[in-house]
């Protein structure tokens, strides 16, 4: 009698005890997370070799013992009498799993066996077996828990969850025993008569397994190299009447499987690895849309097991949270009376197909942790999509707000706005339209909010939003926005490069929506920029702070005598050259790339109308010190001054919630004050007043 180790993902451990259980049922089996243990015959391990659907690893015991020093591993490991598993001439390689006080790093743990191994070979021949990390002939596993070392032989050799009928794979495929697993957990493993549905199949292991399932044939009966082949111990011949045994069982299947995927290329894959399979012929393979797949005729109920997409950044979650949610509407639609497993590692995107959970199951794929989630499309999940929307609030307060600016935007020559700005505090975002896109700007939640209700929150908004505003998934972009201190918000968060044009009253402005956290164009200065034109015609005008220059186009635009554009970054200064060019603006327009707190300092000419929207706070490596708008205002101000002509006017904004202009300081300056805040602010950001300041300061004649 042998004792056995077999190995499985975590969250599998109980399944794998049934099918061994099942296909060895003389077997007392004993569970650890992603491990059972039993105490058998060499036939036993070998037909769970070969027959096992879920396990990875089938290990024979050689010792184990008590670690209280590295020299501990080498002695436990010493005590095998190594020459009887296999000789001089082949080659091996060691594993090491776990970790003691003595024994941190599993190459450390590797090379005491491996140097046991190789001693014990010199000390009896004076020659040793070489190592080889490439299909060794014999695989050692050493296992470190706690104090204990346990040393294995790997009977299994590479992972049994490789059938070798993946030629290639799509993108996050899910592994072969991860795929069973999910078929035994929906419930269609014991139910083949029933049609099973994979509508997005990737590289088809799901369906491919479930056809192995149905013809009987053994997993790994295509399997050339084991971890037994040149074991001294292996009984060849007992293997060999497995093997035909197992060729004797396979049938043919009599079961509907359907798998499809959007992708025409990842369908091909998947019937490449259906053919190396050798169960082509018992899989519909199509290329459709998920949301507009329907039940195989003559079936009113059935399986859909999938393993769809999990969406690991924001904007792939963006685009996924619709396609959730149609699909959803889609499966309630046609398959009602349906069984539904899907596995996810972003259990979120699953809520937005509006469905009550049935049973869930944790596992892991790969490395990832993931859920399988069961549901029965019954009456209580057959709820539509239009009855789920009403029903969200947010969804209600947009579509009020829409109809609220429809109004005001038949007045307004442009078509880019704001039409919500956390309106509901449980929905704390801003979105802004720009033409046909939307980019949605995400608040930092307070910190007494929980994450993952914040989370959920925001993913009723990227769901409502396709319907509400009739915006593609794919033209929203989403945006985390943080307390952001200097230049921050102007730093690039992306390189995807999505630009657009946009008019404002008269004006056009190319807008970058993906690689900044602001776009290029600040909406909340629309008023602000109209006043600005309208003031200036036949000045000579100063922009600090310039940003991408729509304030100087707007400028230009108001036949100023001269436009002079500052920034300190050269990205913003060839940007606002662009926007010149796109308004086909040409004249006596001057671009500065300059730290403007020193430029303005060193500079003496003079301007009728100088605009300055600084920063709220900035430590930019090109300035000198560091600048704080409530602090360092009247300074500003005060060498502005010196190169504004008597009677000129200086425009000053910022966007400081809690900024106070030094009024008393600015008018020791020569500067009479006007604040006309109020009349900067557009209709659609009036529900924020505080969004920014503004005042004109007039240098008294």
């Amino acid at each position: 009698m042998f004792e056995f180790l077999v190995t499985t993902s975590k969250g599998l451990d109980e399944l794998l005890a049934q099918e061994i259980t099942k296909l060895c049922p003389q077997l007392s089996v004993k569970t650890k997370p992603g491990q059972v243990l039993f105490t058998g015959e060499i036939e036993q391990a070998y037909k769970i070799c070969l027959w096992s659907r879920l396990a990875n690893r089938v290990m024979l015991k050689l010792a184990d013992g008590h670690v209280d020093s590295a020299e501990d591993v080498y002695q436990i490991t010493s005590s095998v009498n190594w020459t009887s598993h296999f000789s001089v001439n082949s080659t091996f390689v060691v594993d090491f799993v776990g970790a003691s006080h003595c024994i941190n790093n599993s190459q450390f743990g590797a090379l005491k066996i491996k140097d046991a191994v190789v001693d014990q070979f010199n000390e009896l021949f004076e020659s040793r077996p070489s190592v080889s990390k490439i299909e060794p002939d014999i695989r050692i596993q050493g296992r470190m828990w706690s104090d204990k070392l346990t040393v294995y032989l790997d009977l299994s050799g590479s992972s049994l969850h490789q059938r070798h009928y993946r030629t290639k794979t799509g993108l996050a495929p899910v592994k072969e025993h991860i795929a069973c697993a999910m078929l035994v957990r929906s419930g269609w493993a014991n139910d083949q008569q029933a049609p099973l549905v994979d509508p997005m199949c990737g590289a088809g292991t799901i369906a491919i397994e479930a056809a192995l399932m149905a013809a009987n044939i053994a997993p790994a009966l295509k399997r050339e190299r084991w971890g037994f082949t040149r074991w001294l111990q292996h009984d060849a011949t007992l293997w060999q009447s497995l093997l035909d045994d197992a060729k004797a069982q396979i049938i043919t299947p009599n079961c509907v499987i359907n798998a499809s995927d959007i992708d025409h290329g990842v369908v091909s894959i998947a019937k490449e690895n259906a053919d190396a399979a050798g169960v082509f012929s018992g899989i519909n393979f199509n290329t459709i849309d998920a949301c507009k797949v329907i039940p195989p005729k003559g079936h009113t109920t059935g399986y859909i097991v999938s393993n769809p997409p999990y969406g690991d950044r924001l904007s792939e979650i963006t685009a996924l949270l619709p396609l959730f949610q149609a699909w959803g509407a889609s499966l309630k639609e046609h398959f009602k009376g349906w069984n539904l497993s899907l596995l996810t590692s972003n259990r979120d995107l699953l809520r937005s197909m509006k469905m009550f959970a049935h049973k869930e199951y944790k596992l892991m794929n790969g490395k990832l942790e993931c859920q399988l989630v069961n549901f029965a499309l019954d009456e209580k999940n057959c709820i539509t999509r239009e009855t789920s929307l009403n029903n969200n609030d947010f969804a209600n307060r947009l579509s009020k707000n829409i109809k609220r600016l429809s109004k005001w935007l038949k007045s307004e020559d442009t078509n880019c706005y704001r039409i919500y700005d956390a309106d509901l505090p449980e929905y704390n975002v801003a979105i802004d339209r720009y033409g046909d896109w939307l980019v949605v700007q995400e608040y930092a939640a307070p910190k007494n909010v929980p994450e993952a209700k914040a989370k959920r929150r925001l993913h009723e908004v990227i769901v409502a939003l396709p319907q509400v505003v009739d915006v593609p998934a794919e033209q929203i972009v989403m945006k985390v926005r943080a307390q952001q201190k200097g230049k921050s918000q102007y730093e690039k968060v992306s390189q995807k490069q999505k630009m657009l044009e946009v008019f404002e009253n008269g004006a056009k402005f190319k807008l970058n929506l993906t690689d900044y956290l602001d776009t290029g164009l600040f909406l909340d200065h629309r008023v602000t920029r109209q006043l600005v034109q309208r003031r200036v015609k036949d000045k000579d005008v100063l922009n600090l702070f310039a940003y991408t220059g729509s304030v100087s186009v707007h400028a230009a635009l108001g036949k100023a005598r001269s436009v002079t554009t500052v920034d300190m970054s050269n990205t913003y200064v060839d940007w606002a050259k662009e926007n010149f060019a796109l308004n086909k603006l040409k004249g006596p327009y001057e671009f500065i790339q300059a730290d403007c707190l020193t430029w303005l300092e060193r500079h003496n000419n003079q301007y009728d109308f100088i605009f300055i929207d600084p920063p709220s706070f900035s430590n930019s490596k090109r300035m000198d010190t560091t600048w704080d708008v409530q602090r360092d205002h009247v300074a500003l101000l005060r060498n502005a001054v010196k190169c504004l002509r008597l009677g000129g006017e200086i425009m000053f904004s910022n966007n400081l919630r809690q900024f106070k202009l030094d009024e008393e300081g600015v008018s020791k300056l020569g500067l009479t004050i006007q604040d006309i805040t109020q009349k900067t602010l557009p209709e659609d950001f009036k529900r924020n007043p505080k969004i920014h300041g503004c005042w004109v300061l007039t240098l008294n004649a």
